[in-house]
């Protein structure tokens, strides 16, 4: 395939990348009129670095001024992997635009579709408008790459398929919560095309995490799927949400807080020195505990006795200390053997989608939007 040379080569590659994955042009224009993909960038609070070796310095506004070639590297590798997922997303859900659950859900899927690509459309404008040849070739390379067929999106999260509601509400409760989360360290950055263009996706981050948690809601307020089955799909995105923090005492996380790039999430709120070798573990427990508060709110509605649980932070980790360790929901140890036993009781399995597939069968298996009191 010959090299893209403008940006406009790009959109015509995001065209083809659309139509592969069954977001065409007629659902968005019927559930956004006049809808077109632009980069948007928003203001910053602040034009001066304010943590790491550069504080106090001007945030930089072209890659030439970032002062190291390293740095540069470090910069175009957040660019990417976030492009990376926003793309992935869209392929993982494109199932679900043949069996909304009602007209609602499928608005509010199509606008959490267009607004991920909207998001990946912004990491190569990044990429396209300030890295030369090789933003332009990574740029590029994100449309080239699948979570299906080939299964190369960059993280092995975004190369499973999300193929029923249940699967879509907590993938949007817990994976669109940890993108809140990167996002909102990135808006921290040096890098100030970077930062200014965190601003408008985690607004529309926003709609994607209240479409996941309201769904949630509406399930268990129902009552119908079986509040074990709908556990097993919490277990599943909590467990690879938190993976997605990346390694613990990460010399990678030390390097970017060091140079401004990556900050804390609250690293304009917080008064707690820094702790460079464990920035990740600590962003994984500010998320652990936010993901127990949403578990909480799902539990104010659940009309069954049996409530949901956010299992601990060992569990089913592919990722950091935990990764080939083998712990229960609980935390308690296991052997491999033991593992392979209890797994399926607790994340899902072939076997449960074909159950769900009878539930969602019941037009009663999912609360109407609205109406979410408590029991």
């Amino acid at each position: 395939m010959a090299r893209i040379s403008t940006f406009d080569d790009w959109i015509d590659l995001l065209k083809d990348w659309q139509s592969d994955i069954g977001l065409d042009q007629e659902l968005i224009e019927r559930f956004m009129p006049g809808y077109t993909f632009e980069a948007k960038y928003g203001e910053l609070p602040t034009s001066e670095i304010f943590f790491g070796d550069f504080k106090g310095e001007r945030r930089w506004e072209k890659v030439r001024e970032i002062p190291d070639q390293r740095m540069r590297d470090a910069v175009l590798n957040m660019i990417v992997f976030q492009g990376d997922t926003e793309f992935a997303s869209n392929e993982q859900q494109r199932f679900l635009v043949n069996n909304a659950p009602s007209e609602y859900d499928l608005a509010a899927l199509v606008r959490i579709m267009v607004e991920e690509t909207r998001h990946g459309y912004q990491m190569c404008h990044l990429l396209v408008n300030h890295f030369g040849s090789e933003g332009k070739i990574e740029a590029q390379k994100m449309l080239e790459r699948r979570a299906f067929g080939k299964k190369n999106r960059l993280l092995n999260a975004f190369n499973d398929d999300v193929t029923h509601w249940l699967d879509f509400f907590a993938y949007t409760n817990f994976m669109d919560r940890d993108g809140k989360f990167q996002l909102t360290m990135l808006s921290h950055s040096s890098f100030a095309p970077l930062a200014s263009s965190m601003g408008p996706m985690l607004r529309e981050e926003a709609f994607h995490m209240g479409t996941g948690i309201t769904g949630l809601r509406r399930i268990a307020k129902a009552g119908v799927i079986p509040v074990a089955m709908q556990q097993k799909y919490y277990n599943k995105w909590i467990s690879g949400s938190l993976d997605l923090f990346g390694t613990d005492h990460s010399g990678s996380a030390q390097w970017a807080y060091t140079w401004g790039i990556k900050g804390r999430v609250d690293e304009d709120k917080t008064t707690d020195g820094v702790d460079k070798e464990s920035l990740n573990e600590r962003a994984r427990q500010q998320f652990h505990a936010e993901v127990e508060a949403t578990v909480a709110r799902v539990n104010e509605v659940n009309a069954s006795e049996t409530k949901l649980y956010t299992p601990d932070m060992r569990f089913n980790r592919k990722i950091g200390d935990y990764a080939g360790k083998y712990y229960t929901v609980d935390g308690r140890e296991l052997t491999r053997a033991e593992w392979d036993a209890y797994a399926p009781s607790v994340l899902p399995t072939p076997a449960d989608d074909a159950v769900l597939a009878a539930y969602f069968k019941n037009p009663d298996w999912i609360a109407p939007k609205g109406n979410l009191s408590a029991n």
